[in-house]
């Protein structure tokens, strides 16, 4: 139904009302002389007069920030036949991106065109060329970087076994009567700085046993083929979560950052090379002593 923009009232307004025909999208209103819009176009009527709120782009921004991590609760939650139906529409989508993610890499690559190669006779330098489809190209030098950045950052374990919160920590019973149990204690090794300072002990929500503390890695380094035992900097990258990271826990797989300085090692410039990262290659917690290969890409 169609309704218009002007306010109409009293009787006149009513029999003015009673009179008219039916509007239609492209009638005109008999009072205010202005053409009238549907009524399921209140919102665009509304933008036109009055505009939109100051933060309109950023609520915008912030919404479609959300929409990721609304859809990732969404489809841990789900179960059953509802599950089964956004896992195959998310499926599909994701088999859509791929397919559009490949053709334009195909845009981005050079190909041989027969067809641009002259017929006849070539001068002796065209010979060894060959005609180019136009299209962006990725240079052989940029490819070159890609590899070395990965070969950089390459590590002994790519690939570890991930841990469970139950497995890493242990429920702490406390209060008077045991009946709060909000902290936890560390079941695996940990490395603690040498200026730490406990929290008092009402305010401690992560307990880091003495006895699985360590302060230095049996560290093997792969050109000198010998082992030394090297004081640990820092724990880099737990790749179990960031979390483990900060409280320091040294898991299988865990890069770690050692002291090189008694090495002697120095770079390719010639300056002294004093820390470099290494990966634990042992589960600490049942050895008691950390392994680490070490990576010589890395150096500080």
């Amino acid at each position: 139904m169609d309704i218009c923009s002007c306010r109409m009232e009293g009787s006149e307004s009513r029999a003015l009302r009673r009179q008219k025909p039916a509007l239609n999208r492209t009638s005109i209103c008999s009072v205010c002389v202005e053409p009238v819009m549907p009524q399921n176009e209140y919102i665009e009527e509304a933008i036109k007069r009055h505009g939109r709120r100051l933060d309109h782009e950023e609520r915008k921004r912030k919404r479609t920030a959300r929409e990721a991590h609304k859809a990732s609760a969404v489809a841990q939650k789900l179960v059953g036949i509802k599950a089964k139906i956004l896992h195959a529409k998310r499926h599909a989508q994701k088999v859509q991106l791929k397919k559009t993610l490949k053709a334009h890499d195909e845009r981005n690559v050079k190909q041989a065109d027969t067809s641009a190669i002259p017929e006849g006779a070539l001068p002796t330098y065209l010979l060894d060329r060959e005609g180019q489809q136009d299209a962006k190209a990725l240079s052989t030098a940029v490819k070159q970087k890609r590899k070395e950045k990965a070969a950089k950052y390459a590590v002994p374990l790519p690939k570890v076994r991930g841990i469970a919160e139950d497995e890493m920590f242990k429920v702490l019973k406390t209060g008077k009567s045991k009946s709060k149990s909000w902290k936890r204690m560390v079941t695996k090794a940990t490395f603690v700085g040498e200026g730490f300072t406990r929290k008092p002990v009402k305010m401690e929500r992560f307990v880091r046993p003495m006895a699985l503390r360590y302060k230095r890695a049996n560290v093997t380094h792969p050109d000198l083929k010998a082992t030394f035992q090297l004081p640990i900097i820092g724990v880099k990258k737990n790749p179990q979560s960031p979390m483990y990271t900060q409280l320091g826990v040294m898991t299988k797989g865990t890069v770690i950052e050692v002291n090189v300085s008694e090495l002697g090692l120095v770079t390719t410039g010639g300056k002294a090379v004093w820390g470099k990262f290494a990966q634990v290659t042992n589960n600490p917690e049942n050895d008691g002593c950390i392994n680490a290969d070490i990576n010589h890409a890395h150096e500080l």
